[in-house]
């Protein structure tokens, strides 16, 4: 009969400024304390933010020697003390915000990768109440995807009804997973792109009508044309200041638009009247919480919703998987498998 093993796999950030700071190793199975199970990690998925971090851009400090990755699923192969929501066996991904259960966002909760590490290693403690068990629908692969940028979208378009008019900008994680859920809330779904081979992908995954923003920088306006003047019920709102004066013209009065980054630049100006006379809400989105995730796990398992997935690397490829999201130039989250 074999014996457990002693050590995994990891990942560590051993210094900031580019890939070469990705260090390989290997480390002792960690114990799980009271209120911690310990997780067999099977697969992790990356967002933007993890080469943010590794780039040294990240607005938290980050001390060397962090495991890198936000979002992992896995097995429980041992529990702490007092747990008892969870047991030996159980299938879990992890909420992005550890801390955070329930309620409004407060601001304050640890951070995977800057405060505590990460997910790019075999094993991992984690406190039992910061996970939620997935369906068997769900792959590891798939689960792994779901704790950033899906619960991002999850908080950006809950509250749609069938019927309302859902705009996306793009095709990144959060604007693909919104394009997704949007569509089986019932909504009618319209995408802004660059190209015409990415508005065909869009179009595939269930999008209505797309609209290129390269030839039509005053998207607002077809917008406008597509919903009869009256304007999108719910945006979903990634750019930040470089597209937030068009969503601001494109919204339906008393709509949503759902701020969430700012991949288009950090400067910007805003038409006050133009906010105002919307009578819209701008919410700002910090992810989500575990509930969220609880309630998207549900959501997706319910309409069978098959997370997209641009690309696959075996772990000792993960720096592969790291140049591949550094192009930006993908369709669906890039994972890790363990």
């Amino acid at each position: 009969m074999s014996s457990a093993p002693k050590d995994g796999r990891v990942y560590r950030i051993e210094k900031l400024g580019g890939l070469d700071g990705l260090a390989r190793g290997r480390a002792a199975i960690p114990t799980p304390g009271p209120g911690e199970v310990l997780v067999h990690v099977r697969a992790s998925s990356l967002n933007y933010r993890d080469v943010i971090i590794l780039d040294g851009n990240y607005f938290m400090p980050v001390p060397a020697g962090r495991i890198p990755l936000s979002d992992g699923a896995g097995e429980v192969v041992a529990i702490g003390p007092e747990v008892t929501s969870l047991s030996v066996g159980d299938r879990v991904t992890n909420s992005f915000l550890p801390e955070w259960i329930d309620g409004p966002y407060t601001g304050k909760s640890t951070q995977y990768s800057a405060d505590v590490d990460g997910w790019l290693t075999d094993y991992l403690v984690v406190a039992a109440r910061a996970l939620v068990r997935i369906p068997d629908s769900l792959s590891f692969d798939e689960a792994a995807t779901l704790p950033c940028a899906g619960v991002t979208a999850w908080s950006a378009v809950k509250g749609v009804r069938p019927g309302d008019t859902v705009l996306t900008l793009g095709t990144g994680g959060v604007s693909l997973f919104a394009l997704q859920l949007a569509k089986a809330m019932g909504a009618r779904v319209l995408a802004t792109t660059s190209s015409d081979a990415k508005a065909e992908q869009l179009k595939a995954l269930g999008a209505n009508e797309t609209i290129n923003y390269k030839t039509q920088p005053e998207w607002s306006q077809r917008v406008r044309e597509l919903t009869d003047g009256n304007g999108a019920n719910r945006i979903v709102e990634v750019g930040g200041p470089g597209t937030f004066q068009q969503s601001v013209k494109a919204v339906a009065v008393g709509g949503q638009v759902s701020m969430i980054g700012a991949l288009s630049g950090l400067e910007g100006t805003v038409d006050f009247m133009s906010m105002f006379l919307s009578q819209a809400r701008y919410q700002p989105i910090a992810v989500g919480s575990r509930q969220d995730l609880e309630d998207l796990v549900s959501f997706v398992a319910a309409h069978k919703i098959a997370p997209l997935i641009d690309s696959r690397y075996a772990f000792e490829d993960a720096n592969r998987a790291f140049e591949r999201m550094v192009t930006r130039d993908i369709f669906g989250k890039i994972v890790i498998s363990h």
